[in-house]
C-alpha cells in the first residue's frame, strides 16, 4: 500500500512539472512573440567566425569617412542625448555660432608644410648636436605665437565652457574667439596679466588696464566688461563696469566710451565673481546712443545691464571676437569701492552651514569603517560619574 502511494505521488509530481513546464515555454513564447524584436545591433553584420573576409580600411581618412558616414546615419535607439532632451527641452539643445567665420587651410597644405619642417630638421647638424648633448632649449615665444595662430581659440573657447561664460551670457550659443585679446592691469606682465580663469584682486583692477589686440587698419571695435555674479537683486542680470565702442584699429583709447571703467566689487561672503571681457568686430560705425551712461556713473541701477540684450540690438553691426575673463573675490577695496565711489552701505553675505547629515543608525553596520558609531555621539563631554 505504501509503495503504491509513493509511485501515485511520483507521478502526479512528474505529470504537474510537465504540465508546468508546458506553462511556462507557452507563456514565453507569448511574451516573446508580443515584445516587438530589437533593430540591428552595432557591427551586428560581421561574422566573428570568418574575420578574414572583413573589409580592411587600409588607412585612416578612409576610416574616417566610413565612421562619419555611420555616425550620420539614424538609430533606432534612444541615445543620452535624446533622454535628456525629452525630459528638459532646454538641456542639450543645438547651439549657434555666433562668431566669425573661420577659414581652415587645406589638410593638404598644412602636411606638405609639416614635411618641409621635418625635412629641414634632419638637414640641420647643430640641431641634432644640441639634441644630441642636451643643450638644445625651446624658444617660447615661438611655442606661444604657434599656439596663437593654431589650436589658441579652440581651447579658449574649450575654457569658456568649462566656466560658464557662454551659458550665463549667451544662452543657446556660443563663438570662437578668433582675436586674441590681451588684457594687463600692471606694469608687470605676469602679475595683473588676465587670462582665462586666473585669480585677480579687486586692488590689482582698481583702475582701467591695457588693451591690446592684433587688428587691421581702419577697423572697429567694440571692448565689453561685464560680471554675471555681482547683481544684487536680479540673479539673471549684470552689471557693465566698461563698455567702449567704435574703437579704430586696435587702439581703446581713441574710441567712444559709453561707460567708464568701475573697479571689481565683489561683496564680501559671496566668493569668486567671474568678470569678462568680450571683443566685438563692428561692420562699421554704430550709433550707441541708447547705451551711453552718463559720466561718471556711479548708480548700480543705471549699470545694469544684460549682455545677450545688447548683442540681439546690434547683431547685425557686431560680432564676437574675443574673449578673456579672470576671477576675483572681496578685499579690503571693496569696501572703499562702496562707501566712496558708489556712495551706498556695503552688503555683506554670510553662508549659514547646514547641520551634517547622517544616515539612521542601523544596529549591525555592514561594510562600515571602525568608527562608525563616533558620527552618532552627542559630542558633549562625559562626568564619568563626578557628581
Amino acid at each position: 500500500m505504501a509503495l503504491r502511494t509513493v509511485c501515485s505521488a511520483a507521478l502526479r509530481t512528474g505529470t504537474d512539472l510537465g504540465v508546468n513546464n508546458v506553462r511556462t515555454f507557452v507563456t514565453t513564447a507569448a511574451l516573446c512573440k508580443r515584445t516587438p524584436p530589437l533593430g540591428p545591433m552595432p557591427n551586428d553584420v560581421i561574422d566573428l567566425k570568418k574575420l578574414e573576409s572583413v573589409e580592411r580600411y587600409r588607412s585612416y581618412t578612409r576610416y574616417l569617412r566610413r565612421a562619419e558616414e555611420a555616425k550620420n546615419q539614424p538609430a533606432w535607439w534612444k541615445t543620452y542625448r535624446g533622454y535628456m532632451e525629452q525630459a528638459d527641452p532646454d538641456h542639450g539643445g543645438e547651439q549657434v555660432d555666433i562668431g566669425l567665420p573661420r577659414y581652415r587651410p587645406r589638410r593638404t597644405t598644412e602636411v606638405r608644410e609639416r614635411r618641409q619642417v621635418i625635412k629641414a630638421n634632419k638637414k640641420n647638424a647643430e640641431l641634432e648636436r644640441s639634441t644630441r648633448l642636451r643643450t638644445f632649449k625651446i624658444p617660447l615665444d615661438r611655442v606661444q605665437e604657434t599656439w596663437e595662430q593654431s589650436s589658441a581659440p579652440f581651447h579658449i573657447k574649450r575654457l569658456a565652457e568649462h566656466y560658464g561664460v557662454f551659458k550665463d551670457l549667451f544662452p543657446q550659443a556660443y563663438f570662437l574667439p578668433q582675436v586674441l585679446l590681451r588684457v594687463n592691469y600692471g606694469q608687470d606682465n605676469n602679475s595683473g596679466q588676465v587670462y582665462y580663469g586666473n585669480r585677480l584682486t579687486p586692488t590689482q583692477a582698481a583702475s582701467a588696464p591695457q588693451i591690446s589686440f592684433d587688428a587691421e587698419e581702419g577697423s572697429l571695435w567694440t571692448l565689453l566688461l561685464t560680471c554675471p555674479d555681482e547683481h544684487l537683486q536680479d540673479n539673471e542680470a549684470e552689471y557693465v563696469h566698461w563698455l567702449v565702442g567704435n574703437i579704430p584699429g586696435g587702439s581703446v583709447q581713441a574710441g567712444d566710451e559709453l561707460c567708464h571703467y568701475l573697479p571689481p566689487f565683489p561683496p564680501r561672503g559671496t566668493g569668486f565673481h567671474r568678470y569678462v571681457y568680450i571683443l566685438f568686430k563692428q561692420q562699421g560705425p554704430v550709433s550707441f546712443q541708447d547705451d551711453v551712461r552718463s559720466s561718471p556713473c556711479l548708480s548700480l541701477e543705471h549699470r545694469t545691464f544684460k549682455t545677450v540684450d545688447f548683442y540681439r540690438k546690434h547683431q547685425d553691426d557686431i560680432t564676437p571676437a574675443g574673449l578673456a575673463f579672470f576671477q576675483s573675490q572681496w578685499d579690503e577695496s571693496v569696501t572703499d569701492t562702496f562707501h566712496n565711489t558708489l556712495d551706498m552701505r556695503e552688503p555683506v553675505f554670510e553662508f549659514i552651514r547646514p547641520p551634517v547629515y547622517h544616515p539612521p543608525q542601523v544596529k549591525y553596520p555592514h561594510r562600515q569603517p571602525l568608527r562608525y558609531l563616533d558620527r552618532y555621539r552627542d559630542g558633549q563631554e562625559h562626568t564619568y560619574g563626578i557628581y
